[in-house]
């Protein structure tokens, strides 16, 4: 018997042709690289159960490391490496960004420290434990910005800014303003913001209105095009970082966005965002032209000047290290830092995240801490800004709970802060939540600090979110309502692509 092209038993065994091909593929795909069994199975099940939508859902979403093509990007990076070591040898002020200030692990008295840096060091040996930092914790836009508006105004060389969001509202564009008057005085300043993150903005055309101004270049982070054949939507660069004239730098957790300031009443996303000064600048200023290198393609030989890098001088007590990640970074280099760093702790761990949904090696680690008697503190939003994250969260508590694991919620503003304290004598600190996105997607930025001075103003910082929390109780936890954890359960099985 012979279908005419209209014929609905045509059609239907065409769809249905296409669908087990789009399934075929999608399972291939997913298979070829070994990942969490549940993520795959998860994948392999939505390309099946919704049709055409589900492979399409997959190639946006599900596709979790970077294309041979973008493989390229770590490539880079070694030659980036490499021809900032040659700096090193050839040039005085590059090797006074790194040579000495360097910290002898072998001659560390505290044990945690020599250990955990130890470990760091075997898949991250181009970024050393720096001395001679200074570091000051702000929090939240409201302490945050004015200091970078006054860095910004004060430049007289460069300006490097990255954020994974720059909302199109007035503290965006006071930003993009005072960039385009510092660029207008002959400044360069380099503008990285990360397209997802800010899709308004960039969709509103915000961006559009600078591009014309001398020595102000922009550049929207995406590795999201499918003209070349490339669908990464998962791949987001989620760093906020500003670096001025090499001295002076920025990060952590707080985007540019009106949410992160007091306003009409109106109180600012809680948040943790760092200043410093020292040689930790240089490190973010590599991070940054690493990225902008990636995207734009401009030489490294154009960007590694020693301009960029002026000599530094010991400017504090604290010492640090980056701990860059992402796709194309070593693998599982931030989940092993932080697995290493809680099954290390002797005394106590503290944690501050807003989207706690750790892969099961971090939770089985956090347990066994609790279970030999470690103080476990994990502070998470009391309402997550996505309810879906926050329902994920909650169906771990009881399983914490249970074996002494403490577990607050911060109430209102929302807290966006990410840190972790190990035995009030070491914290990460940065942009990486502990889940799965932060852990593997996004190209995140963690800083380790050693001091006592700085890691106590951050303990403090903690400490006072503590206090704004209700901590919960085990037997009220487990009278929850049973449509509560049903929610859970249902956003729990989302965990392994949350």
């Amino acid at each position: 018997m012979e279908y005419g092209p209209f014929d609905i038993r045509y059609l239907v065994m065409l769809s249905s042709a296409l669908h087990a091909l789009l399934f075929i593929g999608v399972s291939l795909h997913a298979l070829q690289r070994r990942r969490n069994a549940s993520a795959t199975i998860l994948w392999i099940f939505v390309a099946w159960s919704i049709p055409l939508f589900g492979p399409l859902l997959y190639l946006a979403f599900g596709i979790d490391r970077v294309s041979v093509k973008g493989r390229k990007r770590q490539i880079d990076n070694q030659r980036l490496i490499h021809q900032r070591d040659q700096r090193h040898k050839d040039d005085s002020s590059f090797n006074a960004w790194h040579m000495d200030f360097r910290t002898e692990l072998s001659a560390q008295k505290n044990l945690l420290s020599r250990n955990l840096n130890m470990v760091i060091d075997a898949c991250n040996p181009e970024h050393p434990l720096l001395d001679g930092n200074h570091i000051t914790p702000l929090v939240s836009g409201d302490e945050a910005y004015p200091l970078m508006l006054q860095a910004i105004r004060s430049a007289q060389s460069h300006i490097h800014l990255q954020s994974f969001i720059i909302h199109y509202d007035e503290v965006g564009i006071k930003f993009l303003d005072e960039l385009k008057a510092k660029a207008e005085e002959g400044v360069k300043v380099r503008l990285l913001f990360d397209r997802f993150g800010s899709t308004h903005a960039y969709l509103g055309g915000m961006f559009r209105k600078y591009h014309k101004t001398p020595n102000f270049e922009i550049c929207g982070w995406t590795q999201a095009n499918p003209f070349k054949a490339q669908f990464q939507i998962n791949l987001r660069n989620h760093r906020k970082t500003m670096i001025v004239d090499g001295h002076i730098a920025f990060f952590g957790g707080v985007n540019l966005a009106n949410e992160n300031t007091t306003i009409n009443g109106h109180k600012a996303i809680r948040d943790y965002h760092f200043k410093s000064e020292g040689p930790l600048v240089h490190e973010l200023q590599l991070s940054f032209l690493s990225d902008w290198h990636f995207m734009t393609r401009q030489p490294i030989d154009a960007l590694l000047k020693a301009e960029l890098f002026p000599r530094m001088l010991s400017l504090g007590q604290a010492r640090a290290r980056l701990i860059d990640s992402g796709p194309a970074s070593q693998p599982n280099i931030i989940s092993d830092t932080f697995f290493n760093a809680i099954t290390m702790a002797q005394s106590q761990i503290q944690i501050v995240t807003p989207y706690f949904i750790p892969p099961n090696e971090i939770l089985k680690a956090l347990r066994s801490a609790a279970q030999r008697g470690v103080d476990v503190q994990i502070v998470v939003p009391q309402f997550n800004n996505h309810k879906y994250a926050g329902l994920a969260t909650e169906a771990l508590f009881e399983e914490l709970l249970t074996v002494g694991v403490r577990v607050f919620h911060r109430k209102s503003p929302f807290i966006h802060a990410k840190a972790m304290i190990i035995d009030n004598s070491i914290a990460l600190i940065g942009t990486a939540n502990i889940d799965v996105r932060s852990l593997e997607l996004n190209y995140e930025t963690t800083v380790l600090i050693e001091g006592g001075e700085t890691v106590d103003q951050i303990k403090r910082l903690v400490l006072e979110d503590i206090s704004e929390s209700d901590e919960l109780n085990l037997n009220d936890w487990l009278k929850r309502p049973k449509i509560q954890k049903l929610g859970e359960n249902i956003c729990a099985l989302m965990t392994p692509v949350l």
